[in-house]
């Protein structure tokens, strides 16, 4: 087990705010200091910034091993509190990673299973919940090859609203996204089919 990320690399950078030896040095100490296994991180980035309204804001992107990718973000008063909250954001969500990689070694079942599809008309308007503002990476927003399970284990490990990905099991383009109730809900893009899937809770 890695006690810590030493030999992690990490890039901070700074918006609207200039970067600091102490800052770097804090934002470099947090990030190494993650004591996880899984997933090993190959990079790191965090990003510091101060708003019109003198907010302090602090998000941490880290890619890790299996193309995983984990961010987090938070806005306080306080620089370093925003990038203390923000790896204990980001380590849950390595954990409950974790957690799924472990269950995933159980048999598997399929997440659609005797779920009846519903065919939208196209009039009717998809009802989609308002996403949060959040900075857009586009390095996360690449389209991968991934069967449906791995899609959702994504979404579990980001606060990102939808996914766009190629499905490794039909080949068709197909969004995943969440839904207000909790559970998440799938799209073919080509064929305008919604499909309602798992809940997140670990159904």
């Amino acid at each position: 087990m890695q006690v810590a990320n030493v030999n992690t690399p990490v890039t901070v950078t700074g918006r609207h705010v200039s970067i600091t030896d102490s800052m770097r040095e804090y934002a470099l100490k947090k990030v190494q200091g993650i004591h996880l296994d899984y997933p090993k991180i190959i990079e790191a980035k965090v990003l510091l910034d101060v708003n019109k309204n003198y907010q302090q804001f602090a998000e941490i992107v880290l890619y890790c091993a299996d193309h995983i990718t984990i961010e987090a973000d938070t806005t306080s008063e306080d620089l370093y509190a925003s990038i203390d909250q923000t790896i204990s954001k980001i380590t849950r969500r390595m954990r409950k990673y974790k957690t799924r990689m472990l269950k995933s070694h159980r048999p598997k079942r399929n997440p659609f299973k005797e779920i009846p599809e519903e065919v939208y008309a196209a009039e009717q308007d998809e009802e989609v919940e308002e996403p949060e503002p959040l900075i857009i990476h586009q390095e996360a927003y690449r389209i991968r090859e991934l069967f449906t399970d791995e899609a959702i284990e994504d979404m579990e490990a980001t606060e990102k609203p939808f996914l766009v990905f190629d499905n490794a099991k039909t080949k068709r383009t197909c969004v995943i996204f969440r839904r207000k109730d909790g559970d998440y809900g799938l799209i073919d893009v080509d064929s305008a089919v919604h499909v309602p899937a798992a809940s997140s809770n670990g159904g």
